[in-house]
């Protein structure tokens, strides 16, 4: 499947410098889990609303059934680095981003990570809307202001990072990917969404 190839070499060529190998990851409404499935980690949780979802993972991943704003199931302080890609368009509101940002924070170890992963409306602004299921907009300044109220501490934004789509101009041929990703500057010229990185403070444990 292209898109999981494409997945593939993100996770091992980009993604997976900032999830170290000893680490428990939690994937927020992980899909078919393109990223989990290919990030590596001691420990490998996923969440969904869809119920489909767990059958597209390995045995390795622990797959929960429910929502991203209510990670009851997940203890506090129990995982090194949260990840979503392509969620929080989908959001009603901007009160239920609000609590799933405040979910990731509790669950999340004091220092550790939330990384996510989004389409940039400032970049592809009539992309954005040509999707009937978006519904929040969000570029990669007001994420980040929706990341700061939460409690994270912003520590990267790059405001363009792969095309807007899997199915728009990036390479699709997993050694194109590879190139594409160590060449920022095409990122500048291609780049559709960006990444932000927050991080839980010590003081917020």
């Amino acid at each position: 499947m292209r898109k999981d190839r494409v997945w593939k070499v993100l996770c091992e060529d980009y993604f997976q410098q900032f999830v170290p190998h000893a680490s428990t990851v939690l994937e927020i409404a992980s899909g078919y889990g393109e990223f989990i499935r290919h990030i590596a980690a001691t420990r490998k949780i996923a969440v969904d609303l869809n119920p489909d979802s767990a059958a597209c993972l390995p045995g390795d991943v622990e797959f929960h059934l429910g929502s991203a704003s209510d990670l009851a199931m997940l203890a506090d302080d129990s995982v090194d680095v949260c990840f979503s890609s392509n969620f929080f368009e989908h959001l009603p509101s901007k009160d239920v981003m609000d609590a799933v940002l405040s979910e990731a924070l509790r669950v999340l170890k004091p220092g550790a990570i939330y990384l996510a992963m989004q389409p940039n409306l400032r970049c592809e602004p009539g992309k954005y809307w040509d999707y009937y299921d978006h519904v929040l907009p969000l570029t990669h300044l007001s994420c980040r202001e929706a990341f700061a109220k939460a409690g994270f501490e912003v520590i990267r934004v790059i405001d363009r990072f792969i095309p807007f789509s899997t199915d728009s101009r990036l390479p699709q041929h997993p050694l194109l990917v590879k190139m594409y990703l160590r060449v920022p500057l095409l990122w500048r010229l291609l780049g559709g969404q960006f990444v932000i990185i927050g991080r839980k403070n010590a003081r917020i444990a």
